[in-house]
């Protein structure tokens, strides 16, 4: 029996060690003191929730992007969210996410959830190639948006498929235009942003699809008779 649980022990301290040369470390603190969004997220989301759902999120991101090893992925040892009053949604810089406490607080529906899909979007900054500066706001934030989109945390609000003005206006419009792209080659989001990697170009949408990004946006707009 000594022997059996030396084993077992000596097994559960590999995987540990083989979890951690992989593993992200993940911090949450909340900084909005007594505020009412303050409350609302200690007592409908909470720290435990909140390291859950980065963990979460890292890990479906790497899915979705198809980075199945350490060396696919940028070198993030660390990610902090920091709920704070302050204005706007969430922004994520230096591998920090911003929330603020006060979107949370006055939310009308579902709080939970609608953090949970923030977090999704905001994570995939963390984590996304941006072409080294190179690649188009619209579609850095259209990427994030799609991720949302495909981890099924989308608001009501978003535009219906078909929707939107330009292929680059980013958020929803533009992750629509990716979840079509995608419909034609499963994977393309994945394969762009490897691309995006060391840089950016237009051409990576011929490279992929055949077709001018411009081309791809008429055929999108046409399929939804817009």
């Amino acid at each position: 029996m000594s022997h059996y649980r030396l084993i077992l022990s000596l097994l559960v301290s590999l995987a540990v060690m083989m979890q951690s040369t992989s593993a992200v470390d993940y911090v949450v603190t909340n900084r909005a003191g007594s505020s009412g969004g303050s409350v609302r997220f200690n007592n409908e989301i909470g720290i435990p929730y909140s390291r859950q759902t980065l963990d979460s999120a890292t890990n479906f991101i790497w899915r979705i992007f198809q980075q199945n090893s350490a060396a696919d992925r940028k070198n993030v040892q660390k990610v902090t969210l920091i709920i704070e009053n302050m204005d706007g949604v969430a922004y994520a810089v230096n591998n920090e996410i911003h929330v603020n406490a006060n979107y949370l607080g006055n939310y009308s529906g579902d709080v939970k959830r609608e953090f949970t899909g923030v977090i999704y979007h905001e994570m995939t900054h963390i984590w996304q190639w941006n072409g080294n500066g190179q690649t188009p706001g619209g579609l850095i934030e259209g990427i994030a948006d799609y991720v949302r989109l495909k981890a099924n945390y989308i608001p009501s609000h978003w535009v219906k498929p078909g929707q939107g003005d330009r292929w680059d206006q980013g958020y929803d419009v533009t992750a629509r235009f990716l979840d079509y792209c995608n419909s034609l080659r499963n994977g393309f989001v994945a394969e762009l942003n490897k691309k995006m990697r060391s840089g950016y170009s237009a051409t990576y949408f011929v490279d992929l699809l055949g077709k001018t990004v411009d081309q791809l946006w008429s055929d999108y707009k046409a399929k939804y008779g817009q």
